[in-house]
């Protein structure tokens, strides 16, 4: 099997896996809606005897719909270096992500993750609602307006309180540290009337998705958008927003896990406090998609408190950041079926960065290190390739023989082939290696935060995650599989087998025009290198020249 054929080989598969992708995505989306409603989970946790007894939240005449919004306290912002946000102590209503612009435009606006804007709303919240469904209203303690972090302060926080007039008293505390996405939201409970008080808390995402097109080559399409969860008995799931109903409904108890909503590049995630439990919810409202974390269910006796901490992620996906948060939370750098390459690969081209400060150049290293791993599997398809030249003559006097009986001349080949011990698939293997590693590595040039807005060549390649504006790369890409043709030997191919190899060049062309910029080089980097393996291994393992009769 010759360089080339594994070149078509690979191109078909991997754009009918693509095809595949987009027509799932496509399908999908086309589901009718229908609400997912909670159901009463029966699940309870003990506390330690001073504490009252916190479970999972019972079904409640509430249970089945949105908390109430219609009340709202002052507003006011809080900031650290990477986040500005707003909030009115129950919700962040907005979250400006500093260090990610829009685009690479100078002064061009940061990338607005939590929005009140109805067309793009998104906003998280943790309301406190009482068994008889009132939503408790949170005010800001102190000075309102601004909280920023101060030139060498590590933290800052907002301070907010919550009553009844029966006499509960809610503190919360809102916490941003410097250079963290994380925020930590700690609340104290104190019943300080005469009556006992019931009622959970409600942490929860709401937004409205974009609607984007169905392409594989929009990362935003191919990217997860929809809901991730972790549970410490189920592991990491997902679930697109078009599946939310067809899936059937999520009602779980989990104590210890996270649930968030993720879209291309960012995520906002819940972690309730890890000895604590939750009941974990997908829900639909209209337009609006939602993902609940509801408990513990508190009873609170005359005197008594209770205190419960979470943290919110709003930021990039930023693994080693997020698995520092909760465990198993850096999944929700979904790579799919490719996570455990496309982990390993992420890994090696981020140590590659720091070497050359330019991931356009740690890509390229990245192919010559496979390159260099697979190259005794390579000298073995190029040993095989030779082997495959020399029975080229007697195939073809095979054709000849047995005409248009194509099942005769099969089993004459196969024939040829065990008697002479050669395996005409002996040239496989790399392909096979290098096909997922491909693919896995498309999976990180459009999913890692780190790559997005990445440049390699400034005026040329400002984006690798961006196909090449001047198609540069995919013309290289063209003429380097053109020249590898050339080098490949087609004594005995098929007439119409050889005339596909001719258009080749030009159909691969085409398609990579529109795959990000990375990944092109990625591949022209690979063909270079082979056509230069090729040629080198073409002439150790060349025929030696006949012996002349000298009369």
């Amino acid at each position: 099997m010759n360089q080339f054929r594994n070149l078509l080989f690979f191109a078909w598969i991997a754009v009918a896996f693509l095809l595949w992708q987009a027509w799932s995505t496509e399908h999908a989306a086309q589901t009718p809606a229908a609400t997912v409603a909670t159901t009463q989970p029966a699940a309870a946790s003990g506390t330690a005897a001073a504490v009252p007894a916190a479970t999972i939240p019972g079904a409640t005449a509430h249970a089945n719909a949105p908390a109430a919004r219609s009340v709202r306290g002052p507003t006011i912002s809080l900031r650290n270096d990477v986040l500005a946000l707003e909030l009115d102590g129950r919700a962040i209503t907005r979250a400006d992500l500093l260090r990610f612009p829009k685009s690479r435009a100078p002064g061009a606006a940061p990338v607005v993750l939590l929005d009140p804007t109805p067309a793009t709303f998104f906003e998280a919240s943790a309301a406190w609602i009482g068994a008889d469904g009132q939503d408790l209203v949170f005010r800001p303690l102190g000075t309102a307006g601004s909280v920023d972090l101060a030139p060498g302060q590590q933290e800052v926080s907002a301070q907010f309180e919550a009553t009844t007039p029966a006499g509960l008293r809610v503190q919360r505390s809102i916490t941003l540290t410097r250079g963290s996405y994380a925020v930590r939201i700690h609340d104290v409970l104190v019943n300080g009337g005469t009556s006992t008080w019931t009622g959970d808390i409600q942490r929860q995402l709401m937004r409205l998705p974009a609607v984007t097109g169905h392409s594989f080559f929009n990362p935003e399409t191919i990217s997860l958008n929809g809901a991730q969860w972790y549970s410490p008995e189920d592991k990491y799931k997902k679930r697109r927003y078009p599946d939310f109903a067809k899936d059937g409904p999520l009602n779980q108890a989990v104590t210890g896990g996270w649930i968030g909503l993720s879209q291309h590049y960012f995520l906002a995630a819940w972690v309730p406090q890890r000895d604590q439990g939750a009941l974990f919810s997908l829900a639909e409202h209209g337009p609006r998609y939602e993902v609940d974390a509801r408990g513990p269910r508190v009873t609170l006796a005359a005197g008594q408190r209770f205190s419960t901490a979470t943290t919110l992620w709003v930021g990039p996906k930023l693994a080693q950041e997020l698995d520092a948060v909760a465990p198993e939370l850096g999944r929700a750098l979904d790579y799919g079926i490719f996570t455990p390459i496309a982990v390993t690969i992420h890994k090696l081209l981020t140590w590659l960065h720091q070497l050359t400060g330019n991931w356009g150049w740690a890509i390229m290293l990245l192919v010559l290190l496979i390159k260099l791993l697979l190259y005794p599997l390579s000298a073995k398809q190029y040993q095989s390739m030779a082997k495959m030249r020399k029975f080229q003559p007697r195939i073809q006097q095979l054709k000849e023989r047995y005409g248009d009986d194509k099942q005769k001349f099969q089993m004459a080949m196969m024939d040829l082939y065990k008697r002479e011990k050669v395996n005409p698939a002996g040239g496989c293997l790399p392909l096979l290696i290098q096909m997922p590693i491909f693919l896995a590595l498309y999976y990180v040039l459009i999913e890692a935060i780190e790559l997005r807005q990445a440049p390699w060549i400034l005026g040329w390649i400002n984006d690798l995650t961006a196909p090449d504006p001047y198609f540069i790369l995919p013309i290289l890409n063209g003429v380097v599989m053109f020249l590898t043709q050339k080098m490949t030997p087609t004594v005995g191919m098929d007439p119409i087998q050889a005339k596909m190899m001719q258009v080749m060049p030009l159909v691969m062309a085409v398609m990579f025009a529109m795959f990000p910029a990375g990944l092109v080089l990625y591949w022209v980097t690979n063909g270079a290198l082979g056509m230069a393996q090729q040629w080198m291994n073409m002439k150790r393992y060349a025929d030696p020249p006949a012996a002349h009769t000298v009369s």
